[in-house]
């Protein structure tokens, strides 16, 4: 067939049919790819969104626990320390009084003396929770050592420690998020899980430093919502994520607890 033969209305027509048909084709392309960028667009801000109400919750959650360590703070201010120097001040103001005896001067004398001495031993026991001075001088490693020692010392729990990390001295910040962490954890297994034993390894594994800890606790049902909305576990998430790492908790009732978290 000679295309000369073919009529111009039928080319035009033709031409018109093709035309449509790539207009039409570049409409629904764009439109495709409209939807398809609008998805992805509300899938980030849904993303976004996500993290910022994590970010917003883990934020929460340390404001409690700093609130909470505050009141206890000042609760341990006010019944050890304020009330002892209270009575140091009564006894300083009787010293002042008339007539007093030798042996009346040598109590009053004593009992100042040994109310100061345990008001200095109280005011160093809170310092001592707020930054122990052996992780401050020495880091994380030592920090460790020496709670392992605290919790060992009250005789019903025995501490396995194992370290094949050397920290970096610079990053002492990030180490006291490691050191809380353990400390609740250990906290948790002797007020609410009755272990008698725990167990701390430090390792690094591909150039990430990880722990993991175990104890031979009661354990508890870690899926459960009680479990996970707790204030130390919220705490532990918030420090978690402020050292980039992740973290994965077996437990089961009567099974004990174990825990692996990077950092």
């Amino acid at each position: 067939m000679n295309v000369n033969s073919i009529p111009e209305k039928e080319i035009v027509a033709i031409i018109l049919y093709i035309s449509l048909f790539f207009v039409i084709v570049s409409i629904a392309l764009i439109i495709f790819f409209y939807f398809s960028r609008k998805k992805i667009i509300q899938k980030e801000i849904e993303k976004k969104n996500l993290v910022l109400a994590h970010q917003k919750e883990q934020l929460h959650a340390i404001l409690i626990t700093q609130e909470v360590e505050r009141k206890r703070i000042a609760q341990d201010l006010h019944d050890d320390i304020s009330s002892k120097l209270n009575v140091v001040s009564l006894n300083s103001y009787l010293l002042t009084s008339a007539n007093l005896t030798e042996a009346e001067i040598k109590e009053i004398t004593c009992n100042i003396i040994n109310l100061t001495a345990k008001a200095l031993d109280n005011s160093r026991k809170i310092a001592h929770n707020l930054l122990p001075p052996v992780f401050d001088k020495f880091g994380l490693h030592a920090g460790v050592e020496e709670l392992c020692e605290e919790f060992e010392s009250c005789k019903s729990v025995k501490v396995y420690y194992q370290n094949k990390i050397d920290f970096d001295e610079n990053e002492k910040d990030k180490h006291l998020h490691v050191f809380r962490i353990l400390q609740e954890l250990m906290n948790n297994s002797l007020r609410h899980g009755k272990a008698s034993e725990i167990s701390i390894i430090f390792d690094k594994v591909n150039g990430i430093n990880n722990c993991f800890y175990k104890d031979n606790g009661i354990g508890f049902d870690f899926k459960s919502s009680e479990s996970q909305r707790g204030l130390g576990m919220k705490n532990i998430d918030s420090r978690i994520s402020f050292l980039n790492g992740n973290i994965n908790i077996t437990s089961d009732s009567n099974k004990g607890v174990e825990v692996f978290f990077t950092f």
